[in-house]
């Protein structure tokens, strides 16, 4: 960081700045980082602790991006030098292309906008915490968040060049940013619910190859539980309920991103996407590119999932294909049909983009991310996943056909001894994503079965797992251990999983502010209360009537 971006403590006059006394009356000091926030203790100002992970997380990802952004900027220099100079010298070719490349490493800065900034928490985060950073845009609707920032930026010994606060609607702003001369390298966009109002201003004002940071916490419209009309109306998807519903919600997130994108010439590609907790959130670089415009709709899958006759019953069989040509479907077996989408089938992660960043936790500690055990954790875990749609639970797999429960090293062994894949899957523990077709991992089952009996008087006749039992494996499994059926992840015992960050934690409420009150909005009030005083009641009618 310059050091014009940071006001000396002798700038910081008392007029500009409360006492300590006067600061711990009316604020509580919370420290996250190297970034320390005044936080109103009246909660005008959302701020949620438990989203800690999510801040440490999006600071590493903008870090590494940032770096490859600066790799190719430096290629393209030297690329453009190489076409202007003339042929010579092996030797002054290459000193001249060195030379550009040093230039371009040494003014090279890039911009962020927090649209929705709320405490701005994460803005001075990114200005204190992020090299190379030109200056973040700190935006929020509410008046007394945006002085909430102020007050923080200068408490922290920034200055307002480096965190730019701003007040104004988040899509107005980033509509004002479609210049390509204006646009942001990269837009964190971060509410409370869904951010599908914001995508469309996101895509146009993001600049080529840059970052979106997104995150969505509305997970009941996401996960199709019972409001498929919203979760249309608001990413233009159907979802379906199902055990995979959490990597399901990235799909749809990352469909409604690619056809968003589309419209103006421009595609997406992931470069870490994850369910987390209460919320999603997905990181994507933005490409213009009218070739990868017109092919968008074949990254795009349909989904067919069969469900149980009860609707109280958990969606558990799973049938997964796809066809070899540009369009691919999705067909969960047995009994009633329900469609979903379109939702995103491509990767869910760039892999070199995983281990580039765990290269950079690795080389970190607790004191540059306070989350570091479980950022390494979930993204060793993300860098195992196979490209596989979706997954399987194995204890839903064994709860259909009435089962015993096999541990995941003898059903996965049982996979790997056929010659199939399998790994782990982020987004929910005991998960398992497979390339083996669905009728094997159904005759896996049936093997075990053959091994642990059921009683078929617990079956209902009707129900799907008497059904699956009723043919015979095509082949019989072997359970026998696999050295590969134990995952690097589990053996290093690493976070690999959600767990509570603490007690009674979730979402929380949102900020209890309101606007400011004028004058003549309160005598309006008063003079509706002493209006509605005066109106008589029925039984006073009703007396004056009667006499």
């Amino acid at each position: 960081m310059s050091s014009n971006n940071v006001l000396e403590s002798k700038n910081i006059t008392a007029e500009s700045t409360e006492s300590d006394s006067n600061i711990e009356d009316k604020f509580n000091v919370i420290t996250e980082g190297k970034a320390s926030i005044l936080f109103p203790k009246s909660n005008e100002v959302f701020y949620n602790p438990v989203q800690e992970f999510n801040r440490d997380l999006s600071i590493a990802v903008i870090r590494t991006w940032s770096e490859i952004l600066r790799e190719e900027r430096e290629e393209k220099a030297k690329k453009q030098l190489q076409r202007q100079t003339p042929p010579a010298g092996e030797s002054s070719n290459v000193g001249a292309t060195n030379a550009a490349a040093s230039k371009v490493e040494s003014k090279f800065s890039y911009t962020i906008l927090e649209a929705l900034a709320a405490s701005g928490l994460r803005s001075i985060r990114y200005a204190k915490e992020l090299p190379n950073l030109k200056y973040v845009v700190a935006n929020d609707l509410d008046l007394e968040a945006v002085n909430s920032i102020k007050r923080s930026v200068q408490y922290n010994g920034l200055s307002d060049e480096l965190v730019r606060t701003s007040q104004g609607d988040a899509c107005d702003i980033m509509y004002q940013h479609r210049n390509p001369l204006n646009q942001f390298d990269a837009i964190d966009i971060d509410p409370y619910g869904t951010a599908a109002p914001f995508l469309d201003a996101a895509v146009q004002a993001v600049k080529d190859g840059g970052l979106l940071c997104v995150t969505c916490t509305d997970a009941a419209v996401l996960c199709g539980s019972n409001y498929p009309e919203k979760c249309y109306a608001n990413y233009g998807a159907i979802p379906v309920k199902g055990d995979f519903c959490h990597e399901m919600a990235l799909r749809i997130l990352l469909h409604t991103l690619t056809t968003s994108a589309s419209r103006y010439r421009r595609y997406i590609h992931p470069l870490i996407t994850l369910s987390i907790d209460f919320y999603i959130r997905v990181f994507v670089r933005v490409f213009s590119s009218p070739i990868q415009q017109n092919i968008a709709f074949i990254r795009l899958l349909w989904m067919s999932h069969i469900l149980s006759p009860s609707s109280r019953q958990k969606d558990r069989e799973r049938d997964l294909c796809s066809d070899d040509g540009s369009s691919r479907e999705l067909h969960l077996s047995f009994l009633r049909e329900q469609t979903g989408g379109p939702i995103w089938g491509y990767s869910l992660h760039d892999k070199e983009f995983v281990r580039r960043i765990l290269k950079h936790i690795k080389e970190s500690s607790t004191e540059n991310y306070k989350t570091h055990p479980r950022m390494f954790g979930m993204l060793t875990v993300v860098s195992e996943e196979i490209d596989s749609p979706f997954y399987y639970i194995l204890s839903s797999l064994a709860a259909t056909v009435h089962t015993t429960n096999p541990s995941l090293k003898q059903f996965c062994s049982a996979i790997l001894n056929k010659g199939y894949k399998f790994s782990a899957s982020h987004a929910a523990a005991g998960s398992l994503k497979t390339d083996a077709p669905p009728e094997v991992i159904w005759d896996i089952v049936r093997s075990w079965v053959k091994l642990h009996p059921v009683n078929y008087n617990n079956i209902a006749a009707n129900a799907p797992g008497r059904k699956i039992l009723s043919n015979p494996p095509s082949f019989e499994a072997d359970f026998t251990f696999h050295k590969d059926a134990d995952p690097q992840s589990r053996k290093i015992k690493l976070v690999r999983f959600q767990m509570n960050p603490q007690k009674n934690w979730g979402p929380k409420a949102r900020a209890s502010s309101k606007r400011p009150r004028s004058d003549d909005e309160d005598d309006q009030d008063d003079q509706k209360h002493e209006a509605i005083t005066k109106i008589p009641s029925r039984k006073k009618i009703a007396e004056e009537t009667h006499n």
